[in-house]
């Protein structure tokens, strides 16, 4: 990678062996359940293996992913490598920004004081995380740490909804259902950038942010139904679930795009799996794409964010701010999903 343009001045380097012999505060989970049964714990310091980088973790991001996961709902979670009585990963956090304090065996193109930030499948709500460098890219410069985390998983996921799965092109007509919470936020602006016109489906207390971050139309879910509207849209981002899918099929263009980001509340057992045969059902007997989003984190992707948020179309939406001993107080706010942008979990003072 072999950008400074982000570096710190000044920043102190930490050796490998160095590090092994430390310990970091971190936030550990003791089972699945309630955001309570995360605590504040000393852990030893993670040691980069082949193919990873060590970062002292400056801010992480609490997303929706997390607070599923501490919760270990869908049940499907627990076989399927997230373990079966209690979360296999200790340290939970997945979307994180940085500075670079080792590098392990391989790692050619970074360096120890290089600004990053990505995803990771755990480790992040701690202050220091180990990653593949693969998921890892340059911080971008416009964003701080906090806005930096915001980006990484929140991003990847409206990026990919819109422009792999959704097939967004200048010119199409995009609804994004849930456009105030973390991804919407951001789904606004970067369907904005990619040349569409955008509507917005909030709450009558996020109508202004949604109009402030670029939506040409802004729906009140609570004064009217989005799916009774006469507007016809190429692309429908779907954030809540909260709709029948025949119901949404009523608003889109002959050919259009369903993008399903999430699943129906009560989906505790299996989770998507029925969800997902009712979307291929549904693309099979309508003419209309309809596609369960699987966000995949890569760098490729994530520098294509940076570059967007340095060029000044997009920037993440910050509701709080918290320090690492309130995590579970994060966690929780974030689980009601009456979020407005995100939540981020700070480690340094206030």
């Amino acid at each position: 990678m072999n950008h400074r343009e982000g570096r710190m001045e000044n920043a102190s380097v930490e050796q490998p062996a160095r590090m092994t012999a430390q310990t970091m505060r971190a936030v550990v989970t003791s089972g699945y359940g309630l955001p309570s049964r995360l605590r504040l714990e000393d852990v030893a310091v993670p040691v980069p293996g082949a193919g990873e980088v060590l970062l002292r973790v400056e801010a992480a991001a609490v997303c929706r992913g997390d607070t599923f996961l501490q919760a270990g709902r869908p049940y499907l979670v627990r076989v399927s490598g997230h373990g079966v009585l209690r979360p296999r990963a200790r340290v939970p956090g997945q979307s994180f920004s940085g500075e670079v304090v080792a590098v392990g065996e391989g790692v050619r193109d970074i360096a120890p004081g290089d600004l990053l930030f990505g995803e990771i499948p755990s480790g992040a709500f701690a202050e220091f995380a180990s990653a593949k460098a693969e998921l890892l890219a340059t911080k971008p410069v416009r964003l701080t740490h906090g806005e930096a985390a915001a980006l990484a998983l929140s991003g990847i996921t409206a990026l990919q909804g819109l422009r792999d799965a959704g097939e967004v092109r200048d010119g199409d007509s995009v609804l994004v259902n849930g456009a105030s919470g973390a991804v919407g936020t951001l789904a606004i602006q970067i369907a904005k950038a990619m040349g569409a016109s955008v509507t917005a489906v909030c709450s009558t207390r996020h109508l202004q942010l949604v109009r402030a971050l670029g939506a040409d139309e802004a729906i009140d879910y609570t004064r009217a139904d989005f799916t009774r509207g006469e507007a016809r849209y190429d692309c429908v981002l779907d954030l809540v679930a909260n709709r029948a899918l025949r119901d949404c099929r009523r608003i889109m263009k002959p050919g259009g795009r369903f993008v399903a980001a999430a699943i129906p509340a009560g989906a505790n057992w299996i989770g998507p799996i029925t969800w997902m045969a009712k979307l291929a059902m549904a693309g099979a007997t309508s003419g209309i794409k309809h596609e369960m989003l699987m966000a995949k984190p890569n760098r490729a992707d994530l520098a294509a964010l940076a570059r967007m948020a340095d060029e000044g179309h997009v920037k993440p939406v910050i509701e709080r701010r918290c320090l690492l001993v309130e995590a579970a107080d994060a966690y929780a706010h974030v689980a009601r999903g009456r979020g407005r942008g995100a939540t981020i979990v700070e480690m340094g003072r206030r």
